[in-house]
C-alpha cells in the first residue's frame, strides 16, 4: 500500500486519447532578426527583485544586452516590442510532463506542444519516454516545431521492466544507448533491482528521478542517488507512527494516512535538502484525486474545451471509480482532507528547510490540461504557504541549475541576463504581487521566437473549435 497511490496507474492511451490530428500550424526557425523589448520592468528572478526602465535585447534566440533604456541601442533592424507598464520575467517549467507515447505526427504533437507554450511555459521535462522523442527534442530546439525546450526521460524502470536485478540493468543500457537524458522511476520493484539498476545509472552518468519503489523507501532513494522525486512521493510513508503498518493484513489506507506523523517531516526535508534531491510536487494532481468536487463539477472547468469530449468523459469516470475504491480504503471525507493537509504541510517543510523545488503537473492526467494544470498548481503551492517567489523559483531559476547540475546540459536559462537564452514571458502585471498575474501574457519568447497574444489566443481557439467539433451533437 502506498500513500503516492501506486495504483493509480499513469496509461498512455490516456495521453493519445486528449489530442486530435489537425495541429496548430508549424512555425519557421527562430527569428534572426533583432528584438528589442523596450522600457520594460525585468523580473530577473536571480533573487526577490524587479528592475525597471530596462531594455532586452534579443537576437540568435539569446539575450544579448540589458540595461537602462536610455543607455541601450536598439539595433536598427530589431523589432520593438514596447514594454511600458509591462513584466518580463523567465518563462516557466512543466518538470513532470507527458508527451504522448507511440509515434504521433508532427500535427498531433502541435497541440500539445502549443498548450504548454501558450500558458508561458518554455521548458518540459517528458516523463514517459518513446524513441521517437530523441528526434522530436532536435526538431524543437532547431525551431522546425513550436514548443517548449524538452527534455526526456527513458521508459520507466518498473515492476514489468525491472522485475529482477539482471533486467533493470538491461534497462538502463538500452535506455543509455538509445539517448535518454534521464531515467524514469516508476514502483513496484524490489530493493535488490533498485541497487543494481542505480549502481549502472552510476557507471554511465545517467541521472534518475520520479516515483519511489515502497520495499526501496524514500530514505534509502535519497542516501543512494536519486535526483528528484515527484509527487512528495515516499514522505508521508516514511512518516508513519508504526511501520508494521504497511505489512498487517487489512490494514487500509485510511488507516496509514491517519498513522502519519507530521513531526518527521522536518528531518526528510532536511535529508533532501542537504543531499541535494529535487522535488517535484505535482500538487494539484493529488487534489483531483482526493477533493470533494464532483466529476461534473471538473468537467466544466474553462480549460477542458482545449481536450476532446472522449477525454473528459474517461476523466469523469476515472473520478468516480476513485470514490469507489476510497470507500474501500476507508477514506473517509475527513480522511481525504487530511490527506491532502499533510501533503501541503510536507510540501511547506521541504520550502521551509530550503530543500530544492521543481515545478510540475504530471499533465496531461486526471482534468489536468497541459499548462493550465500549471496555473493551478501554483495555487495549491501558495495555499500550502510557499511565497510568491519561492513557487516561481521552483520553475525558473531552480530548472536552469537542475538542468545544469543532474541533467549536465546546457541550463542557461531561468533568470534574465546577458548571455541567457531567450525563453521569456512578457505579462501585464506583476506575478510578485500575485500569481494569477501569470495568465496576463502579452506574448511569450520561446528561444528568441517571440508568440505574441493574438497567435495564442487564434491558436487555443483552432483547438478548442475542433474539439467542439467532434463533441457529441456537433456532428
Amino acid at each position: 500500500m502506498s500513500l503516492s497511490l501506486q495504483r493509480a496507474r499513469r496509461t498512455g492511451i490516456a495521453v493519445a486519447a486528449l489530442l486530435v490530428t489537425a495541429a496548430v500550424p508549424q512555425v519557421p526557425h527562430a527569428q534572426t532578426t533583432p528584438i528589442a523589448i523596450t522600457d520594460v520592468t525585468v523580473i530577473p528572478m536571480d533573487r526577490e527583485r524587479t528592475v525597471p526602465g530596462q531594455t532586452v535585447i534579443i537576437q540568435d534566440g539569446r539575450i544579448t544586452a540589458m540595461g537602462a533604456t536610455a543607455r541601450t541601442t536598439v539595433p536598427a533592424n530589431a523589432t520593438r516590442i514596447d514594454g511600458r507598464g509591462k513584466f518580463l520575467m523567465p518563462g516557466l517549467a512543466e518538470m513532470h510532463a507527458h508527451v504522448p507515447p507511440g509515434n504521433p505526427t508532427d500535427e498531433v504533437l502541435g497541440d500539445i506542444l502549443f498548450l504548454y507554450v501558450a500558458n508561458g511555459i518554455t521548458t518540459i521535462r517528458g516523463m514517459l519516454g518513446a524513441p521517437y522523442q530523441i528526434q522530436l527534442k532536435d526538431k524543437i530546439a532547431s525551431g522546425a516545431l513550436l514548443g517548449p525546450r524538452f527534455f526526456h526521460a527513458a521508459p520507466s524502470l518498473n515492476q514489468n521492466s525491472a522485475p529482477n536485478p539482471a533486467a533493470g540493468v538491461a534497462a538502463v543500457k538500452a535506455a543509455k544507448a538509445t539517448g535518454y537524458d534521464l531515467m524514469k522511476i516508476h514502483p513496484g520493484f524490489s530493493r535488490e533491482t533498485w541497487d543494481a539498476s542505480v549502481a549502472e545509472l552510476k557507471a554511465n552518468a545517467m541521472t534518475f528521478g520520479g516515483h519511489v519503489p515502497m520495499a526501496v523507501g524514500v530514505v534509502h532513494a535519497m542516501r543512494t542517488g536519486i535526483a528528484t522525486i515527484d509527487h512528495v512521493d515516499g514522505y508521508l510513508e516514511a512518516s508513519v507512527r508504526d511501520s508494521a503498518l504497511f505489512s498487517t493484513p487489512g490494514t487500509t489506507l485510511g488507516d496509514v494516512i491517519a498513522s502519519v506523523d507530521p513531526s518527521k517531516f522536518r528531518a526528510l526535508a532536511q535529508m533532501s535538502r542537504d543531499l541535494g534531491v529535487w522535488n517535484v510536487p505535482t500538487m494539484y494532481l493529488w487534489e483531483n484525486f482526493y477533493n470533494d468536487l464532483t466529476p461534473e463539477q471538473l468537467a466544466a472547468l474553462p480549460e477542458m474545451r482545449y481536450v476532446s469530449g472522449q477525454q473528459v468523459t474517461a476523466w469523469m469516470t476515472q473520478k468516480r471509480n476513485r470514490a469507489l475504491a476510497d470507500a474501500n480504503q476507508a477514506m473517509t471525507p475527513e480522511r481525504r482532507s487530511r490527506y491532502l493537509t499533510l501533503r501541503r504541510e510536507m510540501l511547506k517543510t521541504l520550502a521551509d528547510v530550503g530543500a530544492p523545488l521543481l515545478m510540475g503537473t504530471d499533465s496531461p492526467q486526471m482534468f489536468n490540461v497541459p499548462g493550465f494544470a500549471l496555473h493551478r498548481e501554483l495555487q495549491v503551492a501558495r495555499t500550502a504557504g510557499l511565497s510568491n517567489y519561492q513557487v516561481l523559483e521552483s520553475g525558473t531559476r531552480n530548472v536552469g541549475r537542475y538542468v545544469r547540475e543532474s541533467l549536465k546540459q546546457d541550463g542557461a536559462f531561468g533568470t534574465v541576463a546577458t548571455g541567457q537564452w531567450a525563453d521569456l514571458v512578457l505579462l501585464d502585471a506583476n506575478p510578485l504581487e500575485d500569481l494569477a498575474h501569470l495568465t496576463r501574457r502579452a506574448g511569450v519568447l520561446v528561444r528568441g521566437r517571440w508568440v505574441s497574444a493574438a497567435e495564442i489566443t487564434a491558436g487555443l481557439e483552432r483547438i478548442a473549435a475542433r474539439h467542439a467539433a467532434s463533441r457529441p451533437g456537433n456532428n
